[in-house]
């Protein structure tokens, strides 16, 4: 295991943005409320642009709060370090919190709650590509070597936050609950509009035809990509060094097939058929996995 990275509960998180202190504050103390809102996904998955998304959706599409406040203070990550004691004694109603925890080290305190969750769900694929430049860039991951060395690691536990198989896993099994919505990159990327509608229905937020239009504006992935507030660049070079690979990269489906090789593509679906063999959600990139 990389000395940047511990472990909490079978689980790699990262050495220089968490602590163990910090996972059992938020698991077994946090107290979870009927009113907070949670963006969850796995890394790579579109949680900064669902961060931009309710942003907006909070402002009724007044972009002001997301051109002048970093994400992160917007919508944080609550597994982070001190972020979850901050957020206990927040008076904003309500919470927009950020997480990339899997289901069985999220807050116990949830379960019995009306807290809602909106959980985005990406290719395995692209979000490989994308998590590969993203380490590459990014000082608190290990620097793959090689998209090879680093497909061996994405497909197993050997990563931050577990695989993505065990997370999405995890989270479907709230499919089904009032409180639970589950999106897909492709979704926001096919009909944005519409997603973004469907997002203020289900956290019960009437917005007129031209906040949802400045909604789905200012959610754009060129304007994100100009935005200071949600591009990462006034993070020190020290933390992500943008020069290596931007932060908004493309933002695009499909991109795997620039990066994958025709083995490493077969030893996806072939891992990916037998992890995903039992679930009952069929997913749109589901079609091009391979027999």
């Amino acid at each position: 295991m990389s000395d940047l990275y511990k472990e909490y509960k079978g689980v790699l998180f990262l050495n220089r943005r968490t602590t163990k202190e910090d996972l059992e504050f938020v698991e077994n103390e946090f107290q979870v409320r009927d009113d907070d809102i949670y963006n969850i996904t796995y890394p790579k998955s579109g949680t900064t642009w669902m961060i931009e998304i309710l942003s907006l959706i909070q402002k009724n599409g007044d972009p002001s709060w997301s051109n002048t406040v970093p994400n992160w203070e917007r919508v944080p990550w609550i597994e982070e370090l001190d972020v979850a004691q901050r957020l206990q004694h927040s008076e904003e109603h309500p919470r927009l919190i950020s997480s990339h925890l899997p289901k069985h080290i999220f807050m116990k305190s949830f379960n019995d709650s009306k807290a809602k969750v909106i959980y985005t769900v990406r290719d395995p694929k692209d979000a490989a590509v994308s998590l590969y430049y993203f380490s590459k860039m990014c000082t608190v991951f290990k620097d793959p070597e090689s998209m090879d060395s680093f497909l061996e690691e994405y497909l197993t536990e050997n990563m931050p936050y577990g695989s993505w198989f065990n997370h999405v896993k995890g989270w479907m099994g709230l499919l089904g609950k009032d409180n639970f919505m589950f999106l897909t990159y492709e979704d926001l990327q096919k009909d944005l509009r519409g997603s973004v509608i469907k997002i203020c229905k289900f956290l019960g937020k009437e917005l007129d035809d031209e906040a949802v239009d400045s909604v789905v504006e200012n959610a754009s992935f060129k304007k994100m990509k100009q935005n200071n507030m949600a591009n990462f660049a006034l993070l020190p070079p020290g933390y992500m060094n943008q020069e290596k690979s931007p932060f908004m990269r493309k933002g695009i489906v499909g991109d795997w097939k620039n990066h994958f090789t025709v083995a490493q593509n077969e030893y996806f679906d072939k891992i990916y058929k037998a992890e995903m063999q039992d679930c009952s959600v069929k997913f749109p990139w589901e079609t091009g996995i391979q027999e």
